[in-house]
């Protein structure tokens, strides 16, 4: 439940998902589910040349399962918090 509240945490910031498929999907979080399914609008792909048919689409939903990386806006991270949360369900997981 930690990542799905991060994530939660991060809707209407820009993203980078990048598939097991290596194609990577730049656009705004929208939403997110408890399997960690991302919704992105606004999209556009890193690598146009190589995914053409990817230029119409402006939306898009993302299966948790096939997600390898999501690149978040640095100034956008407490990583300390995150640190600090992690910590705590790991010690909660242990009892």
């Amino acid at each position: 439940m930690l990542f799905y509240s991060f994530f939660k945490s991060l809707v209407g910031k820009d993203v980078v998902v990048e598939l097991k498929n290596d194609l990577s999907i730049c656009g705004t979080l929208h939403s997110v589910d408890q399997y960690l399914n991302i919704k992105l609008t606004d999209i556009s792909v890193t690598d146009p040349e190589k995914y053409p048919h990817m230029l119409s689409v402006k939306n898009c939903f993302i299966r948790g399962s096939v997600v390898r990386y999501v690149q978040l806006p640095g100034d956008e991270v407490d990583t300390q918090l995150l640190q600090d949360a992690a910590r705590k369900e790991a010690v909660v997981s242990t009892r």
